[in-house]
């Protein structure tokens, strides 16, 4: 086990224990928005499903029940754009982190294998490679790496932690690169629905990908759409040869999402409505948040989409994170996604609209 263990990097979130406790010493209590769990409920259609499918004694299918699958291709087409899906372009997958972290295993990579993520980053890629004992880089421009070699290539559009966006023309540019040189490229795009001053757009995408899926595979998630964090609901979309022996690996693993999850998720991709309020919700939030910070003499970087805010005041990241847990204010140091980050902040929006408020009050 410790071979394993060994291979990883400290877990990031144990470091900001003592300032977590720092913020929840204040008198007006702790203002969270470090880690950006969704805090609202559950919508009521998607709660009752779930409740109807609780008698569910036996196993769930990996690849999910045919009306999963058909709530998928649905969904891909009507919010993406994509054409012709079928269910052998779709996979359900148990929550984005397990598949970000496990998919070079997966893939088959190892030692002289090369990852790529960009340089401000989830750190969960990074966290992949290591388990398959692969090699990892970061790029600024995924089309400046050396193709040799390179066998997994993630984008990140919005980007998480900063909120940028790339354009129509830059994904088409970088799939039509990764094609030339062989390199399979897998797009999380799990904040895609959250754009604020931008509209993301999926590799999915017919303008983007020439109408063909080969080597391309699209990763999203209902945890921040839908507020189902907590039932660990996402799929992956895209290239049949890519997902089939995923699928069949998954199979022999038992990665597979509960019956009344899948039933949770076909009422969620099925119905925009409660989409749209959750929308709103984090646009008021995330205003009211802006204007404080920058009232507060911090500078706002890309956050055009997703639930954060890129901020900085010039200063270590660390310096930041204990000026802002002196206020009872959480948030995450920058150089959690990488040294590039070592000036920033992340701040969530994902905290109820009392707690948001009393976040503004102590800015002022």
């Amino acid at each position: 086990m410790s071979a394993v263990s060994d291979r990883l990097p400290t877990f990031p979130w144990d470091k900001l224990t003592p300032y977590k406790a720092t913020a929840a010493a204040h008198p007006g209590g702790i203002v969270d928005l470090s880690v950006g769990t969704p805090v609202d409920p559950v919508p009521e259609l998607i709660q009752k499903a779930l409740i109807a499918a609780a008698d569910s004694p036996g196993y769930p299918t990996v690849w999910g029940t045919p009306e999963l699958r058909d709530a998928i291709t649905g969904w891909v087409e009507r919010r993406l754009g994509a054409r012709e899906v079928t269910h052998r372009h779709v996979l359900p997958i148990v929550g984005s982190k397990e598949l970000v972290a496990w998919l070079p295993t997966q893939l088959g990579l190892g030692p002289g294998d090369r990852v790529a993520y960009p340089r401000l980053a989830y750190p969960t890629y990074e966290v992949g490679a290591r388990l398959a004992r692969a090699d990892y880089e970061v790029y600024d421009d995924p089309t400046g790496l050396d193709p040799e070699g390179l066998k997994l290539l993630w984008l990140n559009s919005p980007s998480n932690p900063t909120g940028k966006v790339l354009s129509k023309e830059e994904l088409t540019r970088i799939v039509a690169w990764a094609r030339e040189h062989g390199v399979l490229l897998f797009s999380d795009e799990c904040y895609l629905e959250l754009g604020w001053e931008a509209d993301p757009v999926s590799v999915l995408h017919p303008d983007v990908n020439g109408g063909s899926y080969e080597g391309i595979v699209a990763v999203h998630s209902l945890s921040k759409r839908s507020n189902l964090a907590g039932y660990r609901a996402a799929f992956l979309a895209g290239d049949p040869a890519v997902l089939a022996p995923l699928l069949e690996i998954r199979k022999h693993g038992g990665m597979m999402t509960s019956a009344p999850t899948q039933a949770a998720v076909i009422a969620a991709l099925g119905d925009d409505e409660h989409v749209r309020v959750q929308r709103e919700r984090y646009a008021a939030r995330r205003e009211a948040l802006r204007a404080a910070l920058t009232g507060h003499g911090f500078r706002i970087e890309h956050s055009e989409a997703s639930l954060y805010l890129w901020a900085t005041r010039g200063e270590s990241c660390w310096q930041t994170v204990a000026h802002l847990a002196e206020l009872g204010i959480l948030v995450a140091p920058g150089d959690f996604y990488g040294e590039a980050g070592e000036q920033y902040v992340r701040v969530a929006f994902t905290a109820t609209d009392e707690r948001v408020q009393e976040a503004v009050r102590r800015l002022q």
